[in-house]
């Protein structure tokens, strides 16, 4: 086995400035395959411990916790099933980015924090016990991880950190559609309207928001009236098909302005790519083109993330749960190797009492 799938020794992980008490910590990592088929046992998230403390937060880096919650959605119903979809697709979760040279585990601690109890249809009691979890979470310093469930979750979960952190955050906003639009059928909060709400209450930084893989067609002109308006910056999905590069360069750009919340929405992608979702819309990136703007999340302050609108009921052959899954683990994977480059390089006195020069 290489050194790079090992773990770190004690006094390593003890120079981490993650969390320095790591190593008395029980471990939170997958199931060897060698000791579990991984078509075998209970699906959990990334075939992580599942660790559920009603009303505690467990000492992780980063807790998973499922939101089977459709309530706000306008069209497909079906993302309630999502969490658990995701789960069973995680037999295929791998711990090594090839891309980034990290093992997520190596550098941090995650679990699979279960279910939020949510009511199936309201939507208002179900965004508060989110931001409720949310809060907890945010306070306890852990990063908490929601996988959704329509977009709906992502108000909850901003409402949540706000109420930790009492100041807004900056916004990477994934998706096909803006999510700015106005009240409907009588309710301020559906799917649709997320990211308007999020502002108006001052949980997210206008000014630090990109919304990255928009697209048409749209119910009318007007419909990023609300985004131009108020700043954000928008990188549609032929922006990023003409120039990757480009695109790649205005995430990194976010990723130096402080704390972000991540929040991905499958219908970024195509169709092909992604059948099993709400609104399904022709033209979307690809897969590969979705892990290049996660990658460069390296270096960011990532203070939360979900994966929402995963419909199974329309997917095909779970190939949208499994995206989920990858998402996931690119996020983790940029967290991962922004620890690993935050921690201090070895001691120039331990590299003297070895005899090694000591430089000027």
């Amino acid at each position: 086995m290489s050194s790079r799938g090992k773990r770190p020794k004690k006094k390593a992980r003890a120079a981490s400035a993650a969390r320095p008490a790591a190593e008395q910590r029980p471990s939170y990592r997958p199931i060897p395959t060698g000791e579990l088929p991984r078509y075998a046992g209970v699906p959990t998230f990334l075939r992580l411990p599942v660790v559920r403390q009603l009303g505690e937060v467990p000492d992780v880096d980063v807790l998973l916790t499922g939101v089977p919650f459709d309530g706000g959605t306008s069209y497909r119903p079906g993302a309630r099933l999502a969490p658990r979809a995701v789960r069973e697709a995680s037999s295929l979760a791998r711990g090594f980015s090839t891309a980034l040279g990290i093992d997520i585990y190596d550098e941090l601690a995650v679990a699979d924090g279960g279910d939020l109890a949510v009511p199936p249809s309201d939507v208002d009691a179900a965004v508060a016990i989110v931001a409720e979890r949310a809060s907890a979470i945010a306070r306890s310093g852990v990063v908490g991880g929601f996988i959704g469930g329509d977009q709906t979750v992502t108000l909850g979960a901003l409402r949540g950190i706000h109420r930790a952190k009492l100041k807004p955050v900056g916004f990477l906003h994934i998706d096909a559609h803006p999510n700015t639009a106005a009240a409907a059928w009588g309710r301020e909060v559906h799917h649709g309207s997320v990211v308007r709400v999020a502002v108006e209450e001052g949980l997210v930084r206008p000014d630090w928001t990109l919304q990255l893989g928009l697209r048409g067609p749209f119910s009318g002109s007007g419909d990023l009236a609300f985004s131009l308006a108020h700043g954000f910056e928008i990188v549609n999905v032929d922006e990023v098909k003409w120039d990757l590069h480009a695109a790649v360069s205005q995430v990194r750009k976010l990723v130096r302005q402080g704390p972000l919340y991540v929040s991905v929405d499958v219908a970024a992608l195509d169709p092909a790519f992604a059948p099993g979702t709400g609104i399904p819309m022709p033209g979307g990136m690809n897969t590969w083109e979705l892990q290049q703007m996660l990658r460069a999340l390296v270096g960011a302050e990532i203070i939360g993330f979900d994966v929402v609108e995963i419909c199974p009921p329309f997917d095909h052959h779970n190939l949208t749960a499994l995206i989920g899954v990858t998402v996931i683990q690119e996020i983790l994977s940029a967290i991962a190797d922004t620890r690993r480059s935050a921690r201090p390089a070895p001691s120039t006195e331990e590299s003297a009492r070895r005899g090694g020069r000591i430089s000027a």
